[in-house]
């Protein structure tokens, strides 16, 4: 709480300074890099051995190139150090930022158990006059309220006294290279000013870009929230724009290059709502409730996003149709699971939805990811193949995620060892329709109304 700009205006005098990152998972690992970066004694505290193991060699099975190259030479030069002991990390620190995310059970309501879990364990080792700073997703009032009241209990310490408490919520894209991470935009609200002061001063140093301060943790928790609702109802919008241009016989992608150059105008493109998202929008709805309010729009969203479930399968059975071919026999090719393009990530629910939906449905699914290999898709629960082999008899291509891999297929060779009559099923927007329709597949797509059989 006593740290001042000159005593972490140089490389050499940040040194002197120790950061723990607790849970150090894919977002914690690049906010532990640009720590590092700057000249901090970084502590990454994770809970999984596999994980630990790794990062003491400065490896890790999350990312594979770019910026974590740099995260074995910061082991080596003793900059970042690996610890499974979040209580023995933060009474070594003066700084302990909070990965921890919070979880939604099977009733949709948030679960906060493991953030208090790691928070009495921070409190135990919390010294006075250190920082603590929560970036996980909270809903309005849960850091400054139940958080607080466990850090300060488990400690014997008082916020904005003895230990400074803030919030500055981070959506980095742990793809990009640091100088890219570096230049992202902060927000951050605090406890009180000495906390607020403190964590703008640290986060200065490791990022370029604006930090913008709010009035309060609860306004940052919003902040971070209503970003979210805002993916969720524009997502919505671009799916039912898509449902309505398929009925028009117009195309949706021709339509946004349009619109988006207006820049008093933005349509996202349609697709499958992400379950980080939707975990935050879960968080949104219990704080609603809390305060006694019945939000409409946002429920809504939801439900028009759920409807690509039903859509899908609508698609493929409409594309089979004109096949001249009967769904209950078809064999059904699902190409990409992962939850984002080209990186390899656990599928989200609607798209193991889809999948166990279409297996009801067909004779066989088979999936293929180029992130996955076919051990790991049989242990997600699918029959999973090489993409020759899935291709091979297939009566239709169904394209859940648009890996750039996909962007290049070879759809003379695919329709060569399909059956007989083939279907395409774009969910993703990489395969162009005239191409399609060109090599003898009947296309059906996402918000594309333009085929022609």
């Amino acid at each position: 709480m006593n740290i001042k700009e000159e005593n972490i205006d140089s490389f050499e005098k940040r040194g002197n300074y120790t950061v723990s990152i607790i849970e150090c998972g894919k977002t914690g690992i690049s906010q532990a890099c640009l720590f590092a970066d700057a000249g901090f004694k970084v502590i990454g505290v994770n809970s999984n051995p596999h994980i630990l193991k790794l990062l003491k060699k400065g490896q890790t099975p999350l990312f594979k190139e770019g910026t974590y190259r740099t995260l074995e030479k910061y082991v080596k030069e003793g900059i970042f150090t690996v610890s499974s002991d979040a209580r023995g990390a933060a009474s070594e620190s003066d700084i302990i930022v909070i990965f921890v995310q919070t979880k939604v059970d099977e009733k949709k309501k948030p679960d906060y158990s493991l953030l208090e879990k790691t928070c009495k364990e921070v409190g135990m080792g919390l010294k006075r006059d250190s920082l603590v700073l929560f970036v996980s997703t909270t809903g309005p009032g849960t850091v400054e309220g139940p958080m607080r009241e466990v850090l300060e209990k488990a400690s014997g310490l008082t916020a904005g006294i003895d230990f400074g408490l803030a919030y500055s919520p981070t959506r980095t894209n742990y793809r990009k290279r640091l100088d890219e991470l570096s230049n992202s935009l902060r927000v951050v609200g605090a406890l009180d000013e000495s906390s607020l002061r403190i964590a703008n001063l640290i986060l200065s140093r490791i990022t370029k870009a604006e930090i913008i301060k709010v009035s309060s943790i609860k306004t940052a928790e919003a902040v971070n929230l209503f970003q979210t609702v805002d993916s969720e109802t524009n997502l919505a919008l671009a799916n039912e724009l898509a449902f309505m241009c398929e009925r028009l016989k117009i195309d949706l992608l021709e339509i946004l290059k349009v619109v988006n150059k207006d820049k008093a105008f933005h349509l996202t493109l349609p697709g499958i709502m992400d379950d980080a998202v939707r975990r935050d929008f879960y968080l949104l709805l219990e704080e609603a409730e809390n305060i006694n309010l019945n939000l409409r729009l946002t429920p809504l969203a939801k439900k028009i996003n759920d409807e690509i479930v039903d859509y899908t399968l609508r698609l493929v059975k409409d594309a089979l149709k004109v096949c001249g071919k009967t769904v209950r026999r078809a064999n059904v090719s699902v190409l990409g699971i992962s939850r984002r393009p080209n990186i390899k990530e656990q599928p989200g629910t609607l798209k193991k939805r889809i999948i166990s939906h279409l297996k009801k449905k067909v004779k066989v699914v088979q999936v293929y990811d180029p992130f996955f290999s076919k051990k790991e898709l049989i242990e997600l629960g699918f029959e999973g193949e090489k993409l020759s082999k899935v291709v091979e008899k297939t009566d239709c291509l169904v394209i859940l995620v648009g890996h750039s891999k996909f962007e290049r297929l070879n759809l003379k060779k695919i329709k060569f060892l399909a059956k007989k009559s083939p279907a395409i099923v774009d969910l993703s927007h990489v395969v162009d329709p005239l191409k399609a329709e060109k090599y003898g597949f009947v296309y059906r797509g996402l918000g594309r109304g333009v085929w022609t059989k």
